[in-house]
């Protein structure tokens, strides 16, 4: 009896033991990421985005419903990367919806979703000798108070099969989404200068990047000549913007304007110059012979980027990999070749360009670096099917009609796009100053950063031929040009300093199944695992029975 009551207070103990390992358990979340490449580890920036976030976060996936096996797979992806989140912040909640499942027509729904600015992906699903479509919208909206992000789920790139797409959106998906919550979660933005007074781009080409850039900065114009007699007071102001944009100026910049720009970069200005070397474009052509002249542009400038270690050649790219131009007849628009417009593939070497779709370059220069002391690397270069053209030179319209000597096209890369990093020099150094300056800096400049594009009309990007894209998809080359993604990632590098841009070097390898294979041995499989529980379970009850049989036969 008193062996009976001991044994009863252990058990009662051991019970009292479990119950209160689970309450404290309850009060602690350990994960562990067993993945080779941590693919579900979010690092230190990311959670930054949402930690100190108190305010609910709504997440609306639009991925849900019947879809290929390899956007089952995004999918299942991005619910586990969010699920990270979720671990960092309890205010965050997920909803994965099927965008089309709504009650409304279809057609009705489709429309709707692209006026919201989501545009579906139309996708092939082949399974065997049979080929059917189906409309995705791989899409989230990440919602905070009134604010809401889209977020792109999908990385589409040129030259990309299915899988391959998927495995770049994957790779992208923590970058995407920790940009979203540092959208919706900024507090103090910091400030660009859009740089005016040197005839840039009209701001109508301009609009779409810089209203995507208002997101994540303040941004204000910025008149270099708006005080020509006091350049010292010009560049205090200038000194006030964290970041300047010269975007395709078009006039020679005087020695005062030079030097503010260039102390403004001694004091750690970032600065991204987009510049045309060669005056030449498409609506010259308009013209009886449908002819003009490309001739060199001089803005003054060659000197001071010779010292930060590029110049920029006054001499035209023509790439093989172009996209065309259009002309009008009784028939409507019709393309023809156009070489001076490169469709670039970024190498994929840098955060800024990594898994990007093609840039829409036209009339770009080569680039050449230069030996100091500057860390140089090639954001954008031409494919190796291209040449160089010098100029002065006349160019047509049907210039590219008749047939080209392909083997003509072999000088090989060249590079468009350059990335600066370092402490600069002034270009002044040694030299007698336009004017006077309270301080003065020609060696001991900050560590900095610059990005150099020959080609202003990278910005350009929603217009071809000057007439506006259609949802920003090009009707010849089916592509939407990545050139807004590259340079809002050219500014976000520039003045990340949490290296959240960074993320977007992460490498995910997935690996998905054999499509012609499952096809081939699907019967086979599916005998398996219909067949193996059916014999285990027999094979255990014969087991079983025997043993029993045994047993109890006398």
């Amino acid at each position: 009896m008193i062996s009976t009551k001991k044994n009863s207070g252990k058990i009662i103990l051991i019970i009292l033991v479990l119950l209160g390992i689970n309450f404290l358990a309850s009060f602690m979340v350990l994960r562990w990421d067993l993945t080779k490449n941590k693919r579900y580890t979010l690092s230190e920036a990311s959670k930054q985005t949402v930690e100190s976030v108190d305010e609910a976060i709504i997440i609306d996936v639009l991925l849900n419903g019947d879809m290929p096996p390899e956007f089952k797979r995004l999918q299942t992806e991005t619910k586990q990367l969010l699920e990270e989140f979720t671990a960092v912040n309890n205010h965050i909640r997920i909803n994965f919806v099927n965008p089309m499942d709504t009650g409304a027509p279809k057609e009705q729904t489709i429309q709707s979703l692209q006026e919201l600015g989501l545009t579906p992906v139309t996708v092939t699903i082949e399974e065997g000798n049979s080929m059917s479509r189906e409309l995705i919208f791989p899409w989230a909206l990440v919602n905070m108070g009134k604010k809401t992000v889209k977020v792109s789920l999908l990385q589409n790139k040129l030259g990309t099969n299915s899988e391959q797409r998927i495995n770049n959106s994957v790779q992208q998906l923590e970058y995407t989404f920790a940009d979203a919550f540092k959208q919706l979660t900024i507090q103090q933005k910091k400030k660009i200068a859009i740089l005016k007074g040197n005839n840039e781009m009209p701001d109508k080409y301009l609009v779409d990047y810089l209203i995507s850039l208002r997101n994540y900065y303040q941004l204000g114009q910025f008149n270099l000549d708006s005080l020509k007699n006091q350049p010292q007071k010009v560049l205090e102001n200038l000194n006030r913007f964290d970041a300047a944009i010269i975007a395709k100026p078009t006039e020679a910049f005087t020695d005062n304007e030079k030097y503010i720009l260039d102390q403004y970069v001694m004091n750690g200005g970032k600065t991204l110059w987009l510049l045309d070397a060669v005056v030449a474009d498409l609506d010259s052509l308009q013209n009886e012979k449908f002819t003009s002249f490309a001739i060199p542009r001089n803005l003054g400038l060659d000197a001071m980027l010779f010292r930060y270690g590029v110049r920029i050649n006054k001499s035209l790219v023509q790439d093989l990999i172009s996209t065309p131009v259009t002309v009008t007849n009784e028939n409507g628009d019709i393309p023809i070749n156009w070489f001076y417009s490169p469709m670039v593939a970024p190498p994929n070497n840098h955060p800024i360009n990594k898994s990007l779709n093609v840039v829409k370059l036209e009339f770009a220069s080569p680039i050449d670096t230069l030996p100091n002391d500057i860390k140089k690397t090639i954001l954008l270069k031409s494919s190796p099917q291209s040449k160089v053209v010098g100029v002065p030179t006349m160019y047509s319209l049907d210039e590219f009609d008749t047939q080209q000597h392909i083997e003509t096209f072999n000088d090989g890369n060249k590079a468009l796009g350059v990335l600066l990093e370092g402490k600069f020099v002034s270009a002044f150094k040694n030299r007698v100053k336009p004017f006077k300056l309270a301080q003065n800096r020609d060696a001991d400049a900050k560590e900095n950063k610059i990005i150099v594009i020959s080609d202003g009309d990278i910005a350009n990007y929603n217009y071809v031929n000057k007439k506006p894209l259609i949802n920003g998809v090009d009707k010849w080359t089916k592509q939407v040009y990545g050139n807004k993604e590259f340079l809002l990632n050219s500014i976000n590098y520039l003045l990340d300093d949490n290296g959240l841009i960074n993320i977007r070097s992460k490498e995910i390898a997935l690996a998905f199944l054999n499509k012609q294979k499952t096809h081939e041995q699907k019967t086979f499989w599916k005998a398996i695992n219909i067949g193996v529980p059916i014999v285990l379970i027999l094979l255990f009850g014969v087991v079983f029975y025997y043993f029993k049989r045994k047993k109890y036969t006398v």
